[in-house]
């Protein structure tokens, strides 16, 4: 069927069958023809404890073959995937499998840890990933259903597993396949509906742009709940035939750098965060010596010198890839301008969870430095200013990669979508007369995690709001931290006898207590007290920009 995303899935399996698909890294590994066996068994699983297609499965743990497997088996029955982050709290991983009504809960042991089942009583089962074991059933057929699934596997298959039984369900391109929720919180959760033919045309591009062949190598670092590093680290490598290779703890430069020298990934995706402390630890600092200063400065050294460092960058990266591919966030300038320098191969994308992601992209070669590329393959992005080249504007986007709209929120949807099918990102950029977008800031105000979680300082705001003498507060990043800035209601304060000190200390107390409901990325380092109100505008929100450069 043309367009049709899941005959992707279906035909990489039967045309990849006897090669390496998924490894857990320092872990398993499953070849095509073992996802293909458990995506039936879950099958299986589905149908005999009455899953329908269109019903709601959940998953939630950290990236695994068996996140994967999970994913998978969920699309080609024909059931919708709510991937929810594994950083969450438990109360708003509760919230979503509730919103989303979910039948089913997919889940790691780190995950399972902190839930509690009676949270969530829509739920007919909770899945153990690791294993596929029951950890709750709440329906006798799921019961039955598991405890004889080889057998029943056995009854379907008595030949034998082989290619010709890999039938799977058939998508429609305005099908919902996922719902995944930008955040945790209630008030600021909003479920993305993507259909099929967002998921279709994403991987339809990465075939576009990408090259990777079967057996191609690759890191899957970023969180695969996450529409980013699904997209580019696990779909199109799976559809593609490649080895994908699961960071399955915590990615710290170190672990990245181990694993990138073993795999040696043939493509790398990545947020700004990892490229710069990559960059800033272990290269910037060489180039820094008086020596290398000079001989920067002489053209013919320079070269030398130029190819030498980005050799060692290359290695530093398992030096096998064709590109590294940074997105979610605006890159270090100093950075950026020396890749470019030293002609180092990488490109700046754009996108949204509402596009699926993808938004913007360029080739490396015909990358604008300070850019995020042009419209992508089947998209159209203008900016709505009287001079999108020089007067800033939002940027709007509209095409196929755009989602349906908000889960059971048709306020939300309204206020991004147009009639005319236009999504307003709320993002602010130029584009220029080559086409090249230009990001100028983010009236959503949303912060990047440093390993591409999203962060709205208006959830922590609210919460800080409510603590012991603030009046008002606003959430910056700065070093890759983030500062809470409070001004203080100081009559209350002084009312209650306070002095200047004792309003620090309630502060830093405020500051130990918030970070005890917040997850750990997104910990605030420190308070810094502001003498008088904040700035606002007529609308009498905070003018945020204004504190983003507070220094304390």
């Amino acid at each position: 069927m043309e367009n049709s995303f899941i005959s992707y899935i279906e035909e990489s399996i039967k045309r990849n069958w006897d090669l390496d698909a998924l490894t857990d890294y320092k872990g398993a590994t499953l070849q095509y023809k073992d996802v293909a066996r458990k995506i039936e068994k879950v099958h299986i699983l589905f149908e005999e404890s009455g899953i329908k297609k269109g019903d709601k499965i959940a998953i939630c743990g950290r990236n695994s073959s068996h996140w994967g497997v999970t994913f998978l088996a969920t699309l080609t029955y024909g059931a919708v995937a709510v991937p929810i982050l594994h950083e969450f709290k438990a109360d708003n991983v509760h919230h979503i499998v509730n919103h989303s009504e979910a039948k089913l809960l997919f889940v790691g042991d780190m995950v399972w840890e902190n839930l509690n089942e009676a949270a969530m009583p829509l739920l007919h089962g909770i899945v153990l990933m690791n294993d596929f074991s029951l950890l709750v059933s709440r329906s006798r057929k799921l019961t039955h259903a598991r405890e004889h699934l080889n057998e029943m596997f056995g009854q379907k298959f008595p030949k034998n597993f082989r290619t010709e039984h890999v039938k799977y369900h058939q998508d429609q391109p305005d099908e919902l396949a996922v719902i995944n929720y930008t955040s945790g919180t209630t008030s600021y959760s909003k479920g993305v509906m993507l259909p099929y033919r967002s998921l279709w045309s994403n991987t339809r591009f990465a075939y576009e742009v990408l090259d990777l062949k079967p057996e191609d190598k690759i890191v899957s670092m970023l969180p695969m709940a996450h529409m980013y590093g699904l997209a580019f680290e696990f779909i199109y490598e799976f559809t593609a035939g490649c080895h994908i290779y699961f960071l399955t703890r915590m990615p710290s430069p170190k672990i990245i750098f181990q694993a990138f020298a073993d795999v040696k990934p043939r493509i790398i995706i990545s947020v700004p965060l990892i490229i710069e402390k990559i960059i800033k630890k272990s290269v910037l600092p060489k180039l820094e010596t008086p020596t290398m200063k000079i001989l920067m400065k002489v053209p013919i050294v320079n070269d030398k010198i130029k190819a030498t460092v980005r050799e060692q960058i290359i290695n530093g990266f398992g030096g096998n890839f064709k590109v590294v591919i940074v997105g979610g966030a605006a890159f270090n300038h100093e950075v950026e301008m020396f890749l470019k320098m030293i002609d180092f191969p990488y490109t700046v994308g754009y996108g949204m969870t509402e596009c699926g992601p993808i938004i913007t992209y360029e080739d490396w070669t015909r990358f604008a430095p300070g850019s995020c590329g042009k419209a992508a393959p089947r998209m159209e992005v203008k900016i709505l200013s009287p001079d999108p080249a020089h007067v800033v504007g939002e940027i709007v986007c509209k095409g196929p990669n755009v989602m349906l709209g908000y889960y059971k929120n048709e306020e939300a949807t309204r206020q991004v979508l147009d009639e005319d099918g236009w999504m307003h990102t709320g993002d602010l950029g130029i584009i220029d007369e080559e086409g090249n977008l230009f990001i100028k800031g983010r009236s959503k105000n949303m912060i990047l995690g440093a390993s591409g979680q999203n962060i709205y300082p208006e959830e922590i705001e609210d919460k800080l709001n409510n603590m012991p003498y603030v009046a008002e507060s606003i959430v910056v990043q700065q070093n890759d931290k983030l500062v809470g800035l409070v001004y203080p209601d100081f009559d209350d304060a002084f009312a209650h006898g306070l002095t200047n000190a004792d309003i620090e200390r309630v502060m830093e107390e405020n500051r130990v207590a918030i970070n005890a409901e917040l997850p750990a990325y997104s910990q605030i380092a420190k308070m810094k007290i502001y003498p008088e109100e904040f700035e606002k505008t007529p609308k009498k929100s905070i003018k945020r920009f204004l504190y983003q450069e507070a220094k304390g």
